[in-house]
């Protein structure tokens, strides 16, 4: 009882746990299995099914990622009181990354089952790995941001050497699509927005000071978190069906809904769209414009406060 004790004082601790109630951190302390990691160990590794998420109490990990050609990304790096492995554990999906101690690391193991039926009593536990993971998302994306643009750097490509590898990738390509019957597009395929109906600035903003209507913001969590239309829900495209559960439920699915969230290069607005429409939701519409003409307009805006 004196170890439940004093692993519930730790993540009464926690920058991930402190809100919670103190029932709630007994119950996953009484639960948790503790795991003592060597360093330079993988704890997870991408692909595997997430079975369980870890809590660090002493040392720290690092989250990487690499892709087929061993290149590897270092995401971030988490210590005390931090949690890693809730993302696949929550959503279902296969570990996204790899994740390695960097010394001898102290965990604390929370499994699905006993997660589950911890969130069964206290439901805000849900609430704090949505938070986590938001904020997670927020930094792997900026780290990703970073790290690419230090490749192009190092590249230095001429615009002599660009042309160059586009006319190799267009002979490979062809040459391929020659010997191959199925072919491969030069080109990626976008979804076409006619697939789903766009609503006006001015239809929209009826909508909202109506209050009946549910607006959702598709893009990534930190641009949520910079500025979004006022009441706005996020759901990016990598929680949207963790997302989907906590706030769909107990929607009707005749519950008007306008979407917002398409940049240059993803069509976050459509995608999350086109995923409503496939669950029965007929009144789902784009906003046309997004973020920016609303905001233009003067029409309600939340903002991340400075400070």
């Amino acid at each position: 009882m004196a170890a439940n004790e004093d692993k519930a004082d730790f993540l009464a601790g926690s920058p991930v746990f402190k809100d919670l109630p103190r029932e709630a951190l007994e119950a996953i302390a009484g639960v948790v299995k503790p795991l003592v990691v060597p360093r330079d160990t993988t704890v997870i590794k991408e692909g595997d099914p997430g079975d369980s998420l870890y809590i660090i109490r002493s040392g720290s990990v690092r989250i990487v990622r690499r892709n087929p050609d061993g290149l590897q990304l270092d995401i971030s790096i988490k210590g005390p009181g931090e949690t890693f492995g809730e993302m696949a554990l929550v959503t279902g999906e296969p570990r996204s990354a790899d994740v390695e101690t960097l010394g001898e690391t102290h965990l604390l193991a929370l499994s699905k089952d006993d997660y589950d039926r911890i969130v069964r009593d206290f439901p805000d536990l849900s609430k704090v790995f949505t938070r986590e993971m938001r904020r997670w998302l927020s930094i792997s994306e900026k780290r990703i941001e970073i790290q690419a643009r230090e490749v192009r750097k190092s590249l230095r490509m001429t615009w002599v050497d660009f042309v160059l590898v586009i006319v190799v990738i267009v002979i490979l390509g062809s040459i391929f699509n020659v010997s191959n019957p199925n072919g491969i597009p030069f080109f990626p395929e976008f979804p076409e927005r006619a697939s789903v109906p766009s609503i006006s600035q001015s239809a929209a903003w009826e909508e909202f000071h109506k209050g009946e209507t549910l607006f959702l913001d598709a893009r990534p969590a930190n641009f949520y978190n910079q500025r979004h239309i006022q009441g706005a829900v996020n759901i990016p495209l990598p929680l949207f069906e963790f997302v989907y559960l906590m706030t769909f439920p107990k929607e009707d699915k005749g519950k008007k809904i306008i979407i917002y969230g398409g940049t240059i290069s993803r069509l976050y607005d459509l995608e999350v769209a086109q995923k409503l429409l496939l669950r029965g939701y007929e009144k789902v519409r784009i906003l046309e414009g997004g973020l920016a003409p609303w905001e233009g307009k003067g029409y309600p805006v939340a903002e991340k406060e400075k400070g």
